[in-house]
């Protein structure tokens, strides 16, 4: 485990897990702030396929205590490098999700707007490989198979 890991999130950070559906304007205003120029927002949502396969629903598990501690880490080191972001928001979603449905926000609050696209595309990308969420693809023929978040974006860059 890194010392970064063990950092405990700036206060005007903001992680979670949860069951309860994600909200854009939540997450955009827990990444708002008046010193402001960009805030970018990226969000994750269940599509209809995977490879070409219908997929009907996604069903995502997490190592909750662990899974926050990475989200931290993350705002950290994206401090390292973009020493302006002042806000850094992470919400994955966990359970059974519909096609549509929002899986991951992620938001970045910065003075300027590079900064903000290439923190969020860090923040992102960090999350897909370190982050210890897993998700169950649900096909259209009744078959399901467990996939690591970090796995699947290895096979789908």
């Amino acid at each position: 485990m890194s010392i970064a890991s063990l950092q405990k999130p700036q206060t005007n950070d903001n992680f979670a897990i949860t069951f309860a559906p994600l909200s854009l304007a939540d997450v955009y205003t827990l990444a708002d702030d008046p010193a402001n120029g960009a805030i970018v927002v990226m969000s994750g949502t269940v599509r209809n396929q995977t490879e070409g396969k219908p997929v009907v629903s996604l069903e995502y598990q997490a190592y909750e205590p662990m899974a926050l501690r990475v989200f931290a880490t993350i705002a950290h080191d994206i401090r390292q490098t973009w020493a302006d972001v002042n806000r850094v928001v992470i919400h994955h979603r966990i359970g059974r999700l519909q096609i549509g449905e929002i899986s991951v926000l992620v938001a970045i609050g910065c003075p300027h707007r590079s900064e903000a696209f290439a923190a969020c595309k860090y923040a992102i990308d960090t999350l897909k490989h370190n982050a210890p969420i897993w998700k169950k693809e649900h096909y259209q023929d009744g078959a399901s198979t467990w996939v690591s978040i970090g796995a699947c974006e290895q096979m789908n860059p």
